[in-house]
């Protein structure tokens, strides 16, 4: 059986799509999944920098039509295994250009697309997700509120929203947890693994890291294939 698309997006900056990706490379990895990530922000490539020793990792650039074209390329060549995808915060433009490269390829492919939008409180994020789902009708999107931004009431823009509406009419919205600050400081500043930080850090930390890693893990339970 093919593997799925993931695809973690969010189309601007500090959203938090980097922390995303890498607890959900961590959590594909621990359900014995054979992983193929591409890092596809080309300006900040923390998800790659940490994780590419240790999966196989594509790096491509999505604002051009040749980085989709290798993307469809790769995905055919590797169908066990299961995609992730780091977009970078530009990412709209380039789906708006060439998404359909890879919505043709996956219907081809009988590859699943999963898509974790990632938002904060502000109005942009609503804006940018419309505009993601009008390019990428195909697969499943689901919404993760990053409480890293706050909590879920702050986030009321989208919770009483039309479009909030249309992502659950096949999608989920759900709570993404916040992390502490060293923990995640540990990941993008130390370019260290999750399970590294697991097994190198002191007992407090640890404990911190372990209690997020588990309620990442109730979240993805919940959209993952």
């Amino acid at each position: 059986m093919a593997g799925a698309v993931l695809m973690v997006s969010g189309s601007k900056g500090g959203v938090g799509k980097s922390t995303v990706c890498m607890s959900l490379v961590h959590y594909e990895q621990k359900r014995g999944r054979d992983l193929l990530l591409i890092e596809a922000d080309t300006a900040n490539p923390d998800v790659g920098k940490v994780y590419g020793k240790s999966i196989e990792t594509l790096y491509l650039n999505l604002d051009e039509k040749e980085g989709w074209m290798d993307l469809a390329n790769r995905l055919a060549e590797q169908p066990e295994k299961t995609a992730i995808i780091n977009t970078p915060a530009r990412s709209g433009e380039g789906v708006k250009l060439y998404g359909t490269l890879l919505s043709e390829s996956l219907e081809e492919l009988h590859r699943e697309l999963v898509t974790l939008w990632i938002i904060n409180s502000q109005r942009d994020s609503l804006q940018l997700l419309k505009e993601y789902l009008d390019c990428m009708p195909v697969g499943t999107t689901h919404v993760l509120r990053n409480l890293y931004h706050g909590p879920e009431r702050k986030f009321e823009l989208y919770n009483g929203s039309k479009i909030r509406e249309t992502i659950e009419v096949k999608g989920k919205t759900l709570n993404f947890p916040d992390v502490a600050d060293r923990i995640s400081d540990q990941l993008h500043s130390d370019r260290s693994t999750i399970e590294a930080v697991i097994a190198n850090a002191p007992l407090g930390n640890r404990a911190e890291v372990n209690r997020w890693v588990k309620e990442c893990a109730t979240v993805f339970e919940q959209v993952a294939p």
